[in-house]
């Protein structure tokens, strides 16, 4: 992927490095250039970021200049020690650029960001589930009067009623044997429609198997796949139960295929941006800096494709009941980590003939969402508002 916003003019720079190598939010040029270091570009920043009020979000800016060269940051002069500068900003629109400029005996250089200010952010939690199909296949071969009937179902429904939880279950459109989502019926449209305000399904992937299925496959064959999921879903479940995927099956997908997603509705991506042999996975593929940023934020909005991605802050399955706490605690504590918490579980881990099957999945399901709503987390959708958040 590449950046996503970068400007600088430095007749110094030109000169010296022939020309600006691009990173993340930064541009790479001769050892004096000026450089924005903080916040990135891209950050997704909220009153933990700084001091909000009726006039905005104030946030400190900081980064590098030559010395003894006077800085100015969106038109203010910026306070200077050493080569570091930093100034306070007052972000006041959804979408904010900022501007440092100087110029001395080199010339004049500048460097701009776009950062995202989450006015209206609060604590909230998005609680999605990958790899859903066993359910489906149970309920259209039981044809259970209910479709709570099935337990897996009625376990959601028991958190929902609990907590107020609201899951988005990312489903395949075949178990890759006997069931495919056409063989699902439409008589159980109403009751999806009566609990769509806390039950979604989504795209996934087509099948769980081959591992990685969009790695590196075309946009056309995304595309085909998540609108042969989509069309399934409205058929047998309605308008009002469908929702834009959470995330893609391993959060692989080429550059490329981005605007498939964006076009099909999909305003937020998850990953879990985290190193598996030394190597960045579940990124996207994201370079490493924007992989290691993501590891340690909650979000970060890609202005070239219009997606916001999120980290993934937990994964039941993976983790034992009496871990789930210890995992999310610390992340309460930084205000990179603590106003938005993204929970994934996987479905296969709740039925008895799976061979890794947990029979305390529910309970790791249970002690995440009682333990979030007691911190004063709620519950949301991320495709509604930003991030589950409406303007």
């Amino acid at each position: 992927m590449r950046p996503d916003f970068c400007s600088r003019r430095s007749f110094l720079g030109a000169a010296a490095a022939g020309g600006l190598a691009l990173t993340f939010g930064k541009c790479l040029a001769a050892p004096d250039a000026l450089l924005i270091e903080s916040p990135a570009s891209g950050a997704v920043l909220h009153r933990r970021h700084g001091r909000q009020s009726d006039d905005g979000l104030e946030i400190e800016v900081r980064g590098l200049a030559p010395l003894e060269q006077a800085v100015l940051v969106n038109g203010s002069p910026a306070q200077r020690a050493g080569k570091s500068f930093r100034a306070a900003v007052t972000l006041r629109e959804h979408e904010n650029e900022i501007l440092a400029v100087t110029d001395g005996f080199a010339g004049r250089q500048e460097h701009r960001i776009r950062v995202i200010w989450d006015r209206h952010s609060r604590p909230r939690y998005r609680f999605s589930i990958d790899d859903n199909s066993f359910f489906l296949r149970d309920i259209a071969q039981k044809q259970y009067a209910s479709l709570f009937e099935c337990g897996y179902l009625g376990m959601l429904r028991d958190l929902n009623r609990k907590y107020g939880t609201k899951f988005v279950l990312n489903t395949y459109f075949t178990t890759g044997d006997d069931f495919d989502l056409t063989q699902f019926p439409d008589r159980y449209k109403s009751e999806w429609a009566d609990n769509a305000d806390w039950l979604k399904l989504a795209f996934h992937a087509r099948a769980d198997k081959p591992d990685r299925p969009y790695q590196y496959a075309s946009p056309q064959q995304l595309a085909a796949d998540f609108d042969a999921v989509a069309e399934q879903i409205l058929r047998f479940a309605g308008e009002q139960t469908y929702s834009p995927p959470t995330i893609i099956h391993w959060g692989m997908v080429l550059p490329a295929a981005l605007p498939v997603l964006r076009d099909r509705g999909v305003r937020v991506l998850s990953g879990y941006f985290h190193k598996s042999g030394g190597l960045w996975d579940v990124n996207y593929h994201f370079d490493a800096e924007r992989s290691e940023y993501m590891s340690r934020h909650d979000a970060w909005m890609d202005f070239a494709s219009g997606i916001v991605f999120s980290r993934v802050d937990i994964v039941c399955n993976s983790v034992p009941v009496d871990q789930i706490v210890p995992t999310l605690a610390p992340l309460t504590e930084n205000p990179d980590t603590a106003e938005i918490m993204d929970i994934l579980t996987h479905e296969q881990y709740f039925w008895p003939f799976y061979q890794h099957y947990l029979p305390d999945h529910p309970q790791r399901l249970e002690t995440a969402v009682r333990w979030l709503t007691e911190q004063g987390y709620q519950p949301v959708f991320f495709h509604e508002g930003f991030l589950g958040v409406p303007a």
